[in-house]
């Protein structure tokens, strides 16, 4: 007999506070129904389930990843229980249906379990998952800084004070921002306030980016990390910025599995004939797809292996540097022909992101399927990109 039709589908819908509890039994025309509310904690679930568990059937559970993380998954996972964490992506909704409460989306997630239309996604080890949550911790405190020197720069546009100098936020900008005085004590108050965040928030970025450097050298993906700085534009923190959110490269099956995962692929709306094409669908990892645009600015300039890359490059296989020197030919060149037509530059670099995350990923599976166990010292490097 089938193993498959003697399980039990449970669905968890899963918040800080409660956990709502649905189940399906095997077969097409198998029992769905909802079995209560318990408790967030753990204890509350374990109870629940050995009531299901003590039915002598096997349990595959599911729920939706979300902001509780991988507990469930991990706790359950030791027990030796089935469990999948589900993409939210993945879960279809009927247009028509307005409305949603927690028993009907644990009821949901049961169905759809049994039926096999979920998609579960990849669950990070506990030292990948530190690492990706250092990795967030620095772009938090970027975005941070950066809202703090624009609101600093609305101030003084407010009040008619301008920078004469080429370049912000260099050592000069910093000397011209601790001499300003500001015509009353409330608006000085209100710009030296804005002044000490942004300080703050650049003196954590720098604690942050040292805390990532100290991680690496015992990080199981520092091969990765190593390889992918072969590319043009991608130093430390970008490589560990991609290899800590995206991981595992093999179970992209192509390229174009990943370019979707990172959202640079054009959204469509096609209907007989006609085929419309917009802008990107921006869904998946955007922390991979911002880093990804970033560094394709870079790819604007000449193909050129500069003494930087070089070093970065010691050491590192030979197909690794022959990848890396093919994204340099094929995406520069793509770059002149999109603004020889008269493309957008942004949309161009967009473009040239969507093609560089299948160098990423063709370097990310060459490492990953080799084995190659890296290089004792990473290559010293201290820039974003």
């Amino acid at each position: 007999m089938d193993k498959s039709s003697t399980r039990m589908y449970v669905g968890l819908d899963v918040h800080k506070d409660s956990i709502d509890i649905a189940v399906a039994e095997a077969g097409r025309d198998g029992e769905v129904r909802h079995l209560g509310s318990i408790g967030g904690d753990l204890a509350a679930l374990d109870k629940a389930l050995r009531k299901l568990v003590s039915r002598g059937l096997p349990l595959h559970i599911v729920y939706e990843a979300g902001p509780c993380g991988f507990v469930i998954w991990r706790h359950l996972s030791a027990q030796g229980l089935a469990c999948e964490v589900v993409a939210p992506s993945s879960i279809p909704k009927r247009s028509g249906d307005r409305v949603k409460t927690d028993r009907r989306d644990a009821i949901l997630l049961a169905r759809l379990a049994r039926a096999g239309e979920l998609s579960a996604v990849r669950v990070p080890g506990a030292t990948d998952e530190a690492v990706r949550d250092l990795v967030r911790a620095r772009e938090d405190a970027v975005r941070e800084c950066r809202n703090g020197r624009h609101r600093l720069k609305a101030l003084l546009l407010r009040n008619g004070i301008t920078y004469a100098g080429k370049s912000a936020w260099t050592a000069a900008h910093l000397r011209w921002l601790a001499t300003l005085k500001l015509a009353h004590s409330a608006q000085q108050i209100g710009f030296q306030e804005y002044l000490h965040a942004i300080t703050e928030a650049t003196s954590r970025i720098a604690r942050l980016e040292q805390a990532m450097r100290d991680v690496l050298p015992e990080w199981s993906l520092r091969p990765l990390v190593q390889a992918l700085q072969s590319l043009r534009g991608v130093q430390l923190i970008a490589a560990m910025t991609l290899v800590a959110e995206l991981q595992d490269f093999v179970r992209f099956a192509n390229p174009r599995k990943l370019m979707a995962y990172v959202g640079l692929v054009p959204g469509e709306h096609s209907s007989g004939p006609k085929r419309r094409q917009g802008s990107i669908t921006k869904a998946g990892n955007s922390a991979a797809r911002r880093m990804l645009v970033e560094v394709a600015w870079h790819y604007q300039h000449g193909p050129r292996v500069t003494p930087i890359i070089a070093t970065r490059q010691e050491h590192l296989p030979k197909e690794v540097t022959d990848i890396a020197w093919k994204a340099q030919l094929r995406l520069n060149a793509k770059f002149r022909r999109l603004l020889a037509r008269r493309v957008m530059k942004t949309k161009a670099v967009v473009a040239v992101a969507r093609e560089l995350s299948g160098f990423v990923w063709a370097i990310g599976r060459a490492v990953q399927t080799s084995g190659w166990q890296g290089v004792k010292a990473a290559p010293s490097t201290d820039t974003v990109a």
